[in-house]
């Protein structure tokens, strides 16, 4: 895949409408109060919006939020599979909690500016607003997903998004790797670029993978071997040490005769981890796996706890975080690395008791002189959360996006843009 292609920088956007794909898919207080509780990825969009706005562009800035059903049918069919009544009202109640009203008003905040907002996607109030946009000024569409044809990539609803503008900005790297219309579809029918962000996420993560510093070090963490086995497949031909934690070391651990007790186990895809360990040592790259493992009597923060060997976990016990001698050989794999990518926690690093390895890492990858690359996701919020973020080369904004450019896969928002 071309990671090279045309930014804001390179097309003239003065007195022109840009349709500006940004993720502003937020978390918001669970009590219904539209408040939101982290405004990170509304500030990541700031200096691509804050650029096209001095550069004389009207900006119509679009974004999904959340996974609403777009219509009545597929919420009643929602409501129907876990055994509840549907009701309109419910449905109407729950799509005004993913309204993007709330994201208006903390752009307005921040930019020092009104921000207009649009009532609907590609609706009379949409049409009207955008036609009456002057340079200078922002609208932001209602949630894309209140469409249903947005997940589909619905060519339609495409054709009608992009009626509205004259260029397409991609700037959303959280969503990417999803063929929908207002990441993909738009591409069709408008000239299509990147924003400041996807610039920096695919020369950090695409040189890291084309080019890397040498020794490159991916460490891989999370639950599940199968989610990661084409991560790993593909960086064992571009990698010189892989270190296994989190979940997915105890399906490595069983696939090598060890006992997991109650651990976290993919037994259908033992033969898989046992291919990559061969794979490993056919390629003379370096595989790390735990040498020993914190188990717990039960998933919980206040559970008993105790150290042993990996793969002696014992029957009624599960492995919840990497052991203190996996921690020292780990930390001093990361020591002499150029290049170190993460992606997913050493052990449940919610809970305090279990965070010991996540935070070791963190705190090792903070200390070390190599490009320090954040998958998104989970290990981004545990960076975040431990206060290690500052001291990071990059964190990624997309953790589904970032684990499917690590695999190698084509991401439809990425490859639909212009090539420079």
């Amino acid at each position: 895949m071309n990671y090279n292609k045309k930014t804001v920088k390179d097309i003239d956007v003065k007195g022109k409408k840009v349709l500006l794909r940004c993720d502003f898919n937020v978390p918001m207080a669970k009590d219904g109060s539209g408040v939101i509780t982290d405004d990170k990825r509304i500030r990541a969009a700031l200096p691509t919006i804050q650029y096209l706005l001095d550069q004389g562009a009207a900006v119509i800035a679009c974004s999904h939020m959340g996974k609403p059903a777009a219509t009545f049918e597929s919420y009643a069919k929602k409501q129907a599979e876990k055994g509840k009544e549907a009701k309109k009202e419910d449905w109407e109640k729950s799509l005004k909690q993913l309204s993007l009203a709330p994201v208006a008003e903390r752009l307005s905040e921040l930019l020092g500016k009104d921000v207009i907002m649009a009532a609907d996607v590609v609706g009379p109030d949409a049409q009207a607003k955008a036609a009456a946009l002057q340079p200078g000024q922002i609208l932001l569409l209602e949630n894309t997903r209140f469409e249903k044809g947005e997940t589909k990539n619905d060519p339609a609803l495409a054709k009608a998004m992009a009626s509205m503008a004259e260029v397409y900005v991609s700037d959303a790297f959280g969503a990417v790797h999803r063929a929908h219309a207002s990441t993909a579809g738009v591409a069709d029918y408008l000239p299509a670029v990147s924003g400041f962000l996807i610039q920096k996420e695919l020369e950090v993560i695409g040189g890291a993978l084309a080019n890397p510093k040498r020794p490159l070090v991916a460490i891989l963490g999370g639950s599940k071997v199968s989610s990661k086995i084409g991560v790993i497949n593909n960086l064992l031909e571009i990698a010189d040490t892989i270190i296994i934690g989190g979940g997915m070391a105890y399906t490595f651990s069983a696939a090598e005769g060890g006992k997991v007790g109650n651990s976290l186990l993919e037994a259908d895809w033992e033969d898989y981890a046992k291919e990559m360990v061969q794979k490993a040592a056919d390629k003379g790259v370096k595989l790390l796996l735990p040498v020993d493992t914190v188990c717990a009597d039960k998933f919980a923060p206040d559970a008993n706890s105790q150290v042993v060997k990996a793969g002696e976990i014992p029957d009624g016990w599960e492995g919840l975080d990497i052991g203190p001698e996996t921690v020292k050989l780990y930390c001093e794999a990361v020591q002499g690395a150029g290049t170190v990518i993460w992606n997913g926690p050493m052990g449940v690093f919610e809970f305090p008791a279990f965070a010991k390895g996540t935070e070791a890492i963190a705190e090792a990858l903070s200390k070390t002189d190599a490009i320090t690359i954040i998958g998104g996701g989970d290990s981004a919020a545990a960076v975040q959360q431990l206060g290690y973020a500052d001291k990071m080369t990059h964190i990624s904004t997309g953790g589904g996006a970032s684990l499917e450019f690590m695999e190698g896969k084509e991401l439809p928002g990425v490859a639909c843009l212009l090539d420079a």
